[in-house]
């Protein structure tokens, strides 16, 4: 059969959508894998959710013919947060469609090595911004060096081919500074360069931030934003007036110890009635805990999660580490109590004519766009708990 974009459509609709779907919703990272995802709590374009805290307060004890406790209504609070808009884009030449109309073999290579390379960027780019706070920020510059060389507080957000905007201290775009690629990413000096006309101290001061291109404060509300203090309000709600929302956190570690993890644990059961199921942090504060673990000769168990990762086992509870985590930090979370609340599962884009492949306008390349209108929200931010400042190995 020859290949025509007809055939190359249908392919992406029926073939490659729940391959891409069942990957991107299971196999981004473990955190991900054990979130619910539903549509329950959409609401047109935003995401609402009661939230219950305290108890009921129409419990008591009393005498035999005294009276009854009055009735007391549970304490909730509504969250409320947009749903966001993520998107991933696949670029198809005609030239490569063209020379492979006479092999359908070929064309099907051609098709699988765009699909993997758009599940690698959708995945790097959602998991990064599960540990995110939805702002988009990727790094904070410390040094504007030559050729376009930028030292960064830190440098695990950006990959090589990331298209990125720098912006001021205030979140306003700078000029003649965005739509960059980033050219090479070097984590041993925390330090990006990114292409384009020179850019320096005159451009770009230090502090400055870099971000997504176009993603500034349009990311899904990740981890830090229930856990930095910085940030004030979470779903619409003020951290300050509500301090039962906070959750459990011990800051300045150092060495990491049992005592401080089981600290924390506890807090978390004590607050939510119910144990921490997951545990995430750094590569590094994963290997100091291997170290205190063997050292107290303690025996380090695996187990099998969902999405078929393998994790460590902490009393039971799985321990893994993902690129994304902050440094010196380590998580621990009832991911119960997480959903990535969604309109729809993954869909491409379709034209009037119900094309996923379109032409880019002046130009012989197709194009098609994969997308997905989702928030991570947590019901319960005061269940979970985080150590922080751990010295790592």
């Amino acid at each position: 059969m020859a290949v025509n974009l007809t055939n190359a459509d249908n392919a992406l609709k029926s073939y490659y959508l729940e391959a891409v779907s069942e990957q991107l919703d299971n196999s981004v990272n473990p955190f991900l894998a054990q979130i619910k995802k539903t549509s329950e709590n959409v609401w047109g374009k935003e995401v609402k959710k009661l939230a219950i805290h305290g108890l009921n307060g129409g419990i008591g004890a009393g005498t035999e013919d005294g009276s009854l406790p009055a009735a007391r209504g549970n304490h909730y609070v509504q969250f409320t947060s947009s749903l966001k808009n993520l998107y991933g884009t696949v670029e198809i030449s005609d030239k490569a469609i063209r020379a492979s109309e006479n092999n359908s073999g070929a064309f099907v290579s051609l098709l699988n090595s765009e699909m993997d390379g758009l599940i690698k960027a959708s995945s790097f780019n959602l998991g990064r911004m599960l540990f995110g706070n939805g702002s988009g920020i990727l790094g904070t510059i410390s040094t504007v060096a030559a050729n376009n060389v930028f030292v960064l507080d830190e440098v695990n957000g950006f990959i090589e081919g990331m298209i990125i905007d720098f912006r001021d201290d205030t979140g306003e775009l700078v000029e003649g500074a965005t739509e960059r690629e980033v050219l090479v990413v070097d984590r041993i000096a925390n330090a990006i360069k990114v292409s384009g006309s020179a850019l320096t101290e005159d451009d770009i001061e230090e502090d400055y931030v870099i971000t997504v291109h176009g993603s500034y404060g349009n990311e899904i509300t990740g981890l830090d934003a229930i856990f930095n203090n910085n940030i004030t309000d979470i779903y619409g709600v003020n951290k300050a007036a509500n301090p039962w929302i906070k959750p459990r956190v011990k800051s300045n570690v150092g060495n990491i110890s049992e005592t401080a993890m089981q600290t924390i644990l506890d807090s978390i059961e004590e607050a939510g009635g119910e144990p921490a199921n997951l545990i995430v942090t750094s590569f590094g504060v994963r290997r100091a805990l291997i170290n205190m673990l063997s050292a107290n000769k303690r025996v380090i168990d695996t187990v099998d999660l969902a999405g078929g990762f393998k994790a460590l086992s902490y009393n039971g509870i799985p321990i893994v580490a993902d690129r994304f985590c902050q440094k010196h930090t380590m998580y621990m979370l009832n991911t119960k109590d997480f959903t990535l609340n969604q309109l729809c599962d993954w869909q491409w884009l379709t034209g009037d004519d119900g094309k996923v492949l379109r032409q880019v306008p002046g130009k012989p390349v197709y194009t098609a766009t994969l997308v997905k209108y989702a928030e991570l929200m947590c019901s319960r931010p005061y269940a979970q708990g985080a150590l922080f400042d751990i010295t790592e190995a």
